[in-house]
């Protein structure tokens, strides 16, 4: 082969900007196909699907099989090459950057060292600095054949919850412990601080009133029985905010069930209807939302609540944990098209799990400015911290923002940014850094554990880079699949003067659920509009207004949601995924997952991401026809093809292709996949031909698997744009 000329080189780097592109879909584009092919004026570079290695953090590396056809040549030449490079996502748009491209090795069967390393030089120079559009569903189940990070979270307390059945329409009531109330300035009223919903106390009548869903009850106690009412004192009504929307009054008053610790609610409409699904191994209840399934051979009963199992010999007994890998085979065999294909994500081994678990894997990302990203920290009298056992972290008690402090300095995590004090009340600064090793101490048993999961990763004199993966959310690895929460009950801080009040995350309670297409999402019980949450009371703060992630309540995440209206008549079972035309999932929820653009953090943010990049930037780009995306590149920088038999050809020294079993092909044309062998990540002389049958490494079956996989995710994707792993909350609707 002669040394290829600088100026074709120079070409060939420009089809790198192909490589971590792992497809391009963004808002307003179609996901780019693969392979890519760019035209130069002496070559055709061909770039085959990039192959993750590692990711870990914000840094992703891999490698990629490519082919250089030279103008007037029959045959390609194919090569790999290696690259590290930083990902910043956005999972509401599912798209993502790719930013900071190392080329760390570039591999071509007949080069020579100087030109090996005179292209790595070249391909290193061609990638922009705006960065390179990626898929996010292409990347997350290409990461089935990487390096895994991730793995089972233990320490996750799994008592199950108080399971309570209604055959009658009905809503939870659920208070944070015993209700307590506080006074409403300026009123004759009081309301009870520990709960989501709006429950007031009339004090010249001692009567109790909860707004529900354009329908109005009335107690002698907060914990009932409540009965429904036309409408309440004037002064009631008053001192309650309208709802933000608009909500239809349900035919019938749903019942009131009041819970003072962590309670499931399960409402059937009448008796449970039970029938069989999938190979009729299996038994489920059609008239509930929620998953409650019976296996016929044993007779026993499963319900799923926050993505854990649990088990009873029937619907009056006593429940017990059952880990998602453990639960009766058949429950793998529940069609992807049922009515309960929702649940399929909590059965370990199921393609949806196993999306899941990858999605997990991708951190959402941002660049923090310095100069926007401001923060107070309010506490009720001097700040108050408790030693977090086992670890040298300790956190503040009497407020409701997350404060550590660590070695003489606090640092408080606000909305998955972190800051920096040299005093607990500030001032604060981002962060460049934090003590890492002593946070990742921290159990699940600390309400300060999801903060584990918010990284720093670099920084600029102007701007700082962070992240968060899924855990930050209260979503977490389990055996393989999701679940929500730690289990553990976190108690509430009461101030001991004023009746000041911080809630924190729970895991039960709020019907949470996970959905293969927007992540998690809640409900109250049943379908129907029902309950004002997220009231602001004005006055002194402290209500729920005030608790985890600038502005939760003690439900979902921290997540405070406006008014929530479920399903108005629409049984949905189990976050139920539906089938549309030509097998397109379907869903009409929005997701917002990405904290960094709400809240305040939309003008933390620089104004990076997907949206600044130019078409320009790829126009030299486009899919190259007739192509199969059929080759790869072993982790030597072997190339070989994959067959529609689901054989394997490796590429000979000779130009033509060997098959697995020991079967020559025909020479390739110009559309082939193919490099030659290369045993060491240096230059090499070309190889023998191979004369003996040969086996393909057992990776490339799963690089294939994974590959087929993100097109066919990208391909069924809704829509709209999902959550991604778990990060984010919408309400059912």
């Amino acid at each position: 082969m002669k040394p290829f000329t600088t100026r074709v080189l120079r070409g060939a780097a420009t089809g790198l900007l192909a490589l971590a592109a792992i497809a391009v879909r963004s808002a307003a584009a179609a996901d780019v196909e693969w392979p890519q092919d760019i035209t130069t004026p002496k070559a055709t570079i061909t770039i085959y699907q990039p192959q993750p290695e590692s990711f870990k953090g914000d840094t992703l590396t891999g490698r990629a099989a490519m082919s250089f056809l030279t103008t007037g040549k029959k045959d390609p030449i194919f090569g790999a090459f290696w690259f590290t490079a930083k990902v910043e996502t956005d999972l509401d748009t599912r798209t993502g950057v790719i930013r900071s491209v190392t080329v760390t090795k570039v591999r071509w069967a007949d080069a020579t060292e100087a030109e090996q390393t005179e292209f790595s030089g070249v391909v290193q120079n061609a990638f922009p600095e705006k960065g390179i559009p990626i898929s996010l569903d292409r990347l997350s189940a290409s990461l089935a054949t990487a390096e895994k990070e991730q793995k089972s979270l233990e320490g996750l307390k799994n008592d199950p919850p108080k399971i309570v059945f209604s055959e009658t329409l009905a809503e939870l009531l659920l208070y944070d412990g015993e209700p307590k109330t506080v006074p409403v300035e300026n009123t004759g009223l009081e309301r009870v601080a520990n709960c989501a919903f709006a429950v007031v106390r009339q004090k010249s009548s001692g009567d109790y009133f909860l707004a529900g869903g354009g329908i109005w009850y009335t107690a002698k106690d907060p914990k009932g029985p409540w009965s429904s009412i036309a409408k309440p004192p004037d002064e009631v009504a008053k001192a309650v905010p309208p709802p933000e929307e608009k909500i239809q009054a349900p035919k019938r008053a749903p019942a009131i069930v009041v819970a003072t610790e962590p309670t499931e609610l399960v409402v059937t409409d009448g008796k449970p209807n039970w029938k069989p699904i999938g190979k009729g191994e299996l038994l489920y209840v059609e008239n509930t939302e929620t998953p409650l399934l019976r296996e016929v051979a044993s007779g026993q009963v499963y319900i799923l609540a926050s993505g854990r199992w649990f088990r009873s010999a029937s619907l009056d007994g006593s429940w017990t944990f059952v880990r998602p890998d453990q639960v009766p085979s058949s429950f793998k065999e529940i069609p992807p098209a049922s009515d309960l294909s929702g649940v399929r994500v909590s059965v370990a081994g199921t393609d949806e799990a196993e999306d899941a678990m990858l999605d997990a894997q991708i951190p959402q990302t941002a660049a923090i400015k310095r100069s926007e990203a401001k923060l107070e920290v309010t506490y009720d009298g001097e700040p108050q911290f408790k030693k977090i056992e086992g670890t040298g972290v300790e956190y503040a008690v009497n407020t409701g923002a997350q404060v550590l402090r660590i070695g003489g300095k606090y640092y408080a995590c606000d909305n998955a940014v972190w800051f920096v004090s040299s005093a607990a009340a500030g001032p604060w600064v981002v962060a460049d850094s934090v003590p890492s090793d002593e946070i990742k101490q921290i159990p699940p048993s600390a309400p300060v554990y999801n903060v584990t999961n918010v990284t720093v990763y670099n920084s600029t004199p102007d701007v700082v880079y962070v992240g968060y993966t899924p855990g930050y959310m209260w979503s977490y690895p389990y055996y393989g699949v999701p679940v929500y929460g730690t289990g553990w009950y976190y108690p509430p801080y009461w101030g001991p003067v004023y009746p000041i009040y911080y809630p924190r995350p729970c895991t039960y309670g709020f019907h949470v659920g996970y959905n293969p297409w927007t992540g998690w999402n809640y409900g109250f019980s049943w379908s129907v509009g029902f309950i004002s949450v997220g009231v602001s009371w004005g006055g002194h703060g402290g209500y729920y207004g005030h608790g985890y992630h600038g502005g939760g309540w003690y439900g979902p995440g921290g997540y405070r949601p406006p008014v929530n209206i479920i399903n108005t008549g629409d049984i949905n079972i189990g976050n139920k995924v539906n089938i549309g035309s030509g097998n397109k999932r379907t869903t009409n929820r929005t997701a917002n997952n990405n904290l960094y653009r709400s809240g305040d953090n939309r003008g933390r943010i620089t104004d990076r991401g997907t949206r600044d990049l130019s078409t320009q930037q790829l126009k030299s780009e486009r899919a190259a026809a007739g192509k199969a995306n059929n080759v790869f590149a072993d982790k030597d920088g072997n190339v070989y093809r994959r067959n529609n038999d689901g054989s394997w050809d490796n590429r000979a020294s000779n130009g033509g292709w060997t098959r697995d079993k020991g079967v020559s092909t025909a020479r390739p044309d110009a559309g082939g996949a193919a490099t030659r062998p290369a045993a060491k990540p240096q230059v090499q002389s070309p190889a023998q031909p191979k004369s003996q049958p040969w086996t393909a490494p057992s990776g490339l079956d799963r690089d294939y698997s994974a590959r087929q996989r993100g097109s066919s995710r990208v391909s069924h994707a809704p829509s709209m744009s999902r959550g991604g792993g778990g990060g984010g909350f919408s309400r059912r609707r």
